[in-house]
């Protein structure tokens, strides 16, 4: 592993923050202090609240315990803030863990706000709902600075409003982020869905930008309950976090196959997509069952892509792996290794922790040197434009 990583500026592709409960509160206008999401005492125990609406629980978001050890099962469920490592949460003691982890570089996803956002969309004041993510992403500009360029938060969209997420990209862009997160499923909240021609200004300032669109798994309403309705109802709770877990990153599929056969990737050329936290086996697969079904269920009906599935997944779209590593190297051949990147999770149930280069180790043994300087370093660097120290 050292031989093979020699030299190398190891890139994770995702990551989690555990909110500080006064990330809002800190940086709100005076009369938005009370209305922002901020930790109160709700029914016995700490919720995220907002304009006096529980926005969710205010849990750990992490398996990993104050002292460093990482907690297997559902035991982590109960935590709140002050159980959680303050690498979840504190910019030195990340990079004192990313240091002893030999990782480079981090990108960074929210929690409190849903993967993607979505719960903010929740929210009925409008001033107040892109208050919470121009806050969120203000933060996140303060910590990528902070560490010295090394955390790379991914910055929030306004989703439910497609003239301030534009403006949005542009002032994010300006803060310096590298690229930006949302719902997958803007539709749920009425709005168009993605495939619909009123997103396209934010596919051409994404584009334009630089600035990737990235969709976490569990990144909208309904991929989050089916994690919960994918168990039977008679498993174990254990049981339950395993199969939901496992089927959630399966999510990801329909947003690459909507993104695909919409139009949307052969109308904005150079609009980059990353499908996050969902792994690659699945990839092959489904790109070779979408070229089959446009001739099977749907001939002629889609004259207007040029290409093919997989010509769009290779030129627009990139995807994280963490722990495959089961013929792996012909996995990343056929899904591309300019398109794959590398992933732990931390803090999260499955992340690669404590020892995470030594558990992708079998991985990575089975790749050419030039095919582990892209997955673990260059893909990510290209993709984000990070600034790699020389």
């Amino acid at each position: 592993m050292d031989a093979a990583l020699n030299g190398l500026r190891v890139v994770d592709a995702d990551t989690h923050i555990t909110e500080p409960h006064d990330l809002w509160t800190s940086r709100a206008p005076k009369d938005y202090r009370d209305r922002v999401p901020r930790v109160l005492e709700v029914d016995g125990g700490p919720k995220w609240v907002v304009d006096g609406a529980v926005l969710g629980r205010a849990g750990a978001s992490g398996v990993v315990t104050r002292d460093g050890e990482r907690i297997r099962g559902t035991e982590f469920i109960g935590w709140t803030f002050d159980d959680v490592t303050p690498a979840a949460y504190q910019v030195e003691a990340r990079l004192e863990l990313m240091d002893r982890l030999g990782v480079w570089a981090h990108i960074i996803y929210p929690n409190t706000a849903g993967f993607g956002g979505q719960r903010f969309g929740d929210i009925k004041d409008p001033v107040l709902k892109l208050l919470c993510a121009t806050l969120y992403n203000d933060a996140m500009a303060e910590m990528q600075e902070a560490s010295g360029r090394r955390l790379f938060p991914m910055g929030l969209i306004p989703w439910w409003d497609i003239d301030a997420s534009v403006a949005e990209v542009r002032r994010m862009n300006s803060l310096g982020l590298r690229g930006v997160n949302t719902t997958s499923d803007p539709q749920q909240a009425g709005l168009p869905d993605f495939a619909d021609r009123a997103w396209d200004p934010l596919w051409e300032v994404c584009a334009d930008l630089g600035m990737p669109v990235n969709f976490h798994i569990g990144a909208a309403h309904d991929s989050l309950s089916w994690f919960g309705s994918s168990p039977w109802p008679g498993l174990g709770p254990e049981q339950k976090l395993a199969v939901g877990s496992a089927m959630m990153y399966l999510t990801n599929a329909r947003v690459l196959a909507n993104f695909i056969y919409s139009g949307v990737l052969e109308r904005h050329p150079r609009l980059k997509i990353v499908s996050v936290e969902s792994g690659i086996g699945w990839i092959p697969f489904f790109l070779e069952a979408l070229e089959h079904q446009l001739g099977e269920t749907a001939p002629g009906s889609m004259d207007y892509l040029s290409l093919s599935p997989r010509e769009y997944f290779r030129r627009q779209i990139h995807a994280c792996f963490w722990f495959e590593s089961d013929d792996i190297s012909h996995t990343i051949d056929r899904v591309g290794p300019d398109n794959v990147l590398f992933e732990t999770d931390f803090p999260h149930p499955t992340c690669l922790y404590p020892d995470s280069l030594d558990i992708v180790g079998p991985a990575v043994a089975q790749l050419r040197p030039e095919v582990v300087r892209r997955v673990m370093q260059d893909n990510a660097a290209r993709l984000y434009n990070l600034p790699l120290p020389s």
